[in-house]
């Protein structure tokens, strides 16, 4: 009669070296590295448009107000409105020029926008667009900062 080995087998052993978890980590590194830029810049466009949607918004307003009036409200007028600040308070919208019959909007980016490439945007009553300094009219305008 044969004898029967009953011992148990040697238990495995579960679990990752520390080899395998190093290249998790570097492989989630590598990743991140790679997208987070381009997630801060996703951001960043999105809060352009913030800005772009409220110099419109303004331009409209003292469109309305010089309709109502004959000649465009002054800077103190529009300063006292909801519009002169975007609200995600990464632009604020002021008047930077204005006669009665002409005006100048600006989004100044502030917070965590300031250091964004289009920088500061525009926006005249004659439809003259500027983003970071330079102008152009609506029909010309390359749209590098104005479309995205």
């Amino acid at each position: 009669m044969k004898t029967v080995d009953r011992r148990q087998p040697a238990p495995r052993q579960r679990g990752f070296t520390l080899v395998e978890l190093m290249i998790v980590v570097a492989v989630i590194g590598i990743l991140a590295a790679l997208a987070y830029p381009s997630y801060t810049e996703y951001v960043r466009r999105g809060y352009r448009a913030e800005a772009r949607a409220g110099l419109m918004q303004a331009a409209q307003w003292m469109e309305r107000a010089a309709t109502a009036s004959g000649t465009y409200p002054s800077i103190d007028a529009f300063a006292a409105t909801a519009l002169a600040t975007v609200s995600s308070g990464t632009y604020a919208i002021s008047v930077t020029d204005r006669t009665d019959s002409t005006y100048t909007l600006q989004a100044t980016a502030r917070n965590a926008q300031r250091g964004d490439r289009c920088g500061n945007f525009t926006l005249e009553q004659s439809g003259l667009r500027g983003a970071n300094g330079k102008k152009a009219n609506v029909a010309d305008y390359d749209g590098s900062c104005w479309s995205q």
